[in-house]
């Protein structure tokens, strides 16, 4: 073999390897940061009291509910998502024997709960169907009836777990500089006039209550909201609704705060089983300035809807 052709065949072998080694290269860094990624994605709470994830639809999806404190006792759900709505079928089993039931939550991504129904137990155990028009959420049992929110205060018995193969959805609230998580924000058209409340002259030592009128078919329903400014900019909302029995059954009444820009951030909600006198919303919000109003609608929403609305006004 002559040299020349020895330092051809040689020359491409070197070029053969170093291109080997760079596709390798490009593949081994393509690989770590896919794997990043993915880990980004999935993480949001640790502690693993946000499961939130999103059904797919036509799959039957199993979700095992996580006990609280509750020795022996399992749980899980099957969950379908269809067009017309997602169903859960829950079955727990070696609950304590002088439980006699709990009501089921669908925790949206904002962590407004929805209330799917009363869980009746028997002997330790408990069968029951429910369905929801949402498609993101966590399941949560408490003893509690008609929670709006769940915090430290409100016990959990029960919490979904997350699937394997799935992914959290990002939680839909923000923190502010005290790490107090508010509601989230969205814009849409002008399509209602609500006045501000000028939340800078109210006073920060103690609640200031305002009031709220409901017309038309809500007549007789009664409502109060107080305000709590803070020092580190955000505002404690708790709102109050008496004579609920004299309101339209089986519907959602939503609180609203109206931005000066024209956004809408929902606070909370609660469903009216025709059941209870009183209901109650508590919410915070980092909005400076903000007005207040009231929907009532017949699903779940992430925007005001309906036509049915009042304002509030501050006490003289």
């Amino acid at each position: 073999m002559s040299i020349n052709n020895f330092l051809k065949l040689s020359g491409g072998a070197l070029i053969l390897a170093a291109a080997s080694s760079l596709a390798l290269a490009q593949e081994t860094t393509k690989t770590t940061t896919t794997t990043t990624t993915t880990q980004t994605a999935v993480v949001q709470n640790p502690d693993g009291t946000y499961t939130v994830i999103e059904y797919p639809v036509g799959k039957e999806v199993t979700v095992q509910m996580t006990p609280n404190n509750l020795a022996g006792a399992n749980g899980s759900a099957r969950v379908m998502r269809t067009a017309d709505g997602t169903k859960i079928f829950m079955d727990l089993s070696g609950v304590p024997a002088e439980t006699k039931s709990y009501y089921a939550y669908a925790v949206d991504p904002s962590g407004v709960p929805t209330l799917l129904g009363p869980v009746m137990i028997e002997n330790g155990m408990a069968k029951s169907e429910f369905t929801t028009p949402l498609n993101r959420f966590m399941i949560v049992l408490s003893p509690n009836e008609g929670v709006t929110s769940f915090n430290s205060d409100i016990p959990v018995s029960f919490r979904s777990a997350v699937p394997s193969g799935y992914a959290i959805v990002p939680t839909a609230v923000t923190s502010s500089g005290g790490g107090k998580k508010v509601a989230t924000t969205t814009e849409v058209g002008s399509t209602y006039d609500v006045p501000m409340l000028n939340v800078a002259r109210f006073d920060k030592n103690k609640d200031s209550e305002i009031r709220i009128n409901f017309t038309g078919e809500l007549q007789g329903l009664k409502g109060k909201a107080y305000l709590s400014p803070t020092k580190d900019g955000v505002t404690q909302i708790k709102m109050r609704f008496d004579e609920m029995k004299m309101a339209p059954k089986e519907k959602r009444f939503v609180l609203w705060a109206s931005s000066p820009d024209g956004k809408y951030t929902k606070l909370g909600q609660v469903v009216n089983n025709g059941r209870r006198e009183e209901s109650e919303i508590r919410s915070e919000t980092a909005l400076a300035d903000f007005g207040l109003f009231v929907t009532v609608e017949d699903s779940d929403v992430s925007v005001p809807t309906s036509r049915i609305y009042s304002t509030f006004s501050v006490t003289p």
